[in-house]
């Protein structure tokens, strides 16, 4: 179908206003394993749906993508049938198109901009992009296996302090301007969040895999199981010859509740949880080292994804989950296809309850957690809708385990051993807003360690935005070298 045609029949008003469904595995199957749940279009229901798009002259929806992805032009290629051009035009602005086609939330970004959005229901920009990438996956291994000309990377060294989405999107970017980069993970798996995070059912582990692979092939070294602020500190980074230092260390140190019992036997933080089952593989144990006992009744404390993806996971273990939430559902800030999910694999909810104590039995396990009762208030200062308790409401719920999803911060670790750095509110490091230098000459900084906990694609807008920075701020520095070399000659 040409464009024409397409556009044609939209002036007709004949085509439909709803987007075409993501196909999933049935719930009753889904929670028997950890097999991802969303199968992802075939290629004729993608170009149906690309074919949806108006190819509005203001883009609109460009404007609400944090990394500025040309989204009328690889739909237009969808539509066409030019699945490979798609892939290499979402490329051009997003490293990990794959990932974000999945996990990022396009209903509050790009899509909420989507012109169709209202009258109908906007075209379905993340399936489509998710398409795209793992069509180019499953259809160019033999061209991403041929190894990339370094070219000697001419402009220097500069070193990436974590492998998440920040990370790997300013290792990626740096490489692409002509640096040569060293990530150093942590870890002994790369992907920060994305690894230890977000469940294999939300996001298949060899998706992360193959994006590695890709950007070792295209010259940026990786090294696993360095702790930048113990193993190595950034001081040593420069003294190794870096001439930058980009941190996207994230925000891994979760909140904790902070009330009576949190310190018993059976109460894990989401990270900890999350951890335990993605990057350990706790549910395969004894065959593997990590153990992990949950009981038969689970309560995550919490209502954003992380939670979520803690109550999903729980409930594949085999235990029965039940989320308490402080808001109301329309508070709830975790993507609604979560939410759907959730309850469709037997995730029960509580809303406008909050903890205040849990209860062991004698061993020191948890038996109980007490709730209070709360109501809606008038706004908070960041927006959000405020609560208060109800006064008599306490009860208690029976509980085996207590998982803590709550939001999390930086890990200090960094800012303890690097002079010069400085923190803010909740620990995140001080930048400045257009350069993403921190207080320390040469040091950058994007993602969650400044923002605290956000989506994948702001901390991938953030490390593209640093790397160009990075870029700018070496060039001047070095060409401020060479002319003090000449007037010294």
């Amino acid at each position: 179908m040409s464009q024409v045609d397409i556009f044609s029949k939209h002036a007709a008003g004949s085509k439909g206003t709803e987007r075409a469904p993501m196909p999933t595995q049935p719930p009753e199957e889904r929670v028997k394993n950890f097999r991802e749940v969303s199968l992802g279009y075939s290629p004729e229901t993608a170009r149906r749906e690309a074919s949806r798009c108006l190819q509005c002259r203001h883009r609109p929806c460009t404007k609400g993508c944090p990394v500025g992805i040309d989204i009328p032009g690889f739909v237009r290629l969808v539509a066409e049938g030019d699945f490979a051009g798609a892939a290499a035009v979402i490329r051009q602005d997003n490293t990990l198109p794959a990932v974000c086609g999945r996990v990022c939330p396009q209903e509050v970004q790009c899509e909420s901009l989507c012109v169709l959005g209202r009258k109908g229901q906007p075209v379905a920009i993340g399936n489509l992009e998710r398409f795209a990438a793992d069509w180019e996956r499953e259809n160019r291994e033999d061209a991403a296996s041929k190894p990339v000309s370094v070219n000697g990377k001419k402009k220097g060294k500069v070193a990436v302090v974590g492998s998440g989405p920040a990370g790997l999107t300013a290792a990626a970017e740096l490489n692409r301007l002509g640096y040569g980069v060293t990530i150093f993970e942590a870890l002994h798996t790369p992907g920060g969040v994305l690894a230890y995070g977000i469940p294999e059912f939300r996001l298949p582990k060899d998706i992360l895999a193959h994006e590695f692979k890709e950007l070792e092939r295209q010259g940026v070294e990786l090294r696993t199981n360095v702790l930048i602020g113990s193993t190595l500190t950034v001081d040593d980074l420069f003294a190794q010859g870096f001439q930058a230092v980009f941190l996207g260390t994230g925000a891994g140190l979760p909140n904790l509740l902070g009330i009576p019992g949190e310190d018993l036997n059976g109460v894990y933080t989401a990270n900890e949880f999350l951890t335990r089952v993605n990057l350990m593989k706790a549910y395969l144990y004894p065959q593997v080292d990590t153990p992990l006992y949950l009981g038969k009744r689970v309560v995550v404390i919490g209502g954003g994804n992380t939670a979520m993806d803690a109550a999903r996971t729980a409930v594949r273990l085999g235990s029965e989950v039940m989320v308490v939430y402080r808001r109301s559902r329309e508070n709830l800030p975790a993507r609604r296809e979560e939410v759907l999910h959730a309850e469709e694999e037997g995730v029960e909810f509580r809303f406008l309850a909050s903890p205040i104590a849990i209860r062991g039995d004698e061993q020191g396990w948890v038996e109980a957690i007490q709730c209070v009762n709360m109501e809606l208030g008038e706004p908070t200062e960041n927006g959000r809708q405020g609560v208060k308790p109800i006064a008599g409401s306490e009860h208690w719920l029976p509980a085996d385990s207590v998982i803590v999803a709550i939001g999390q911060g930086p890990n200090p670790i960094i800012s303890r051993t690097t002079p010069g750095l400085e923190t803010g509110l909740h620990g995140v490091l001080k930048v400045a807003p257009e350069t993403f230098m921190t207080t320390r000459e040469g040091v950058f900084a994007a993602g969650d360690i400044i923002t605290g906990g956000a989506t994948v694609i702001k901390a991938m807008g953030g490390g593209k935005k640093a790397a160009q920075a990075i870029d700018r701020y070496l060039r001047h520095k070095n060409s401020r070298l060479i002319g003090q070399s000449i007037g010294e000659v």
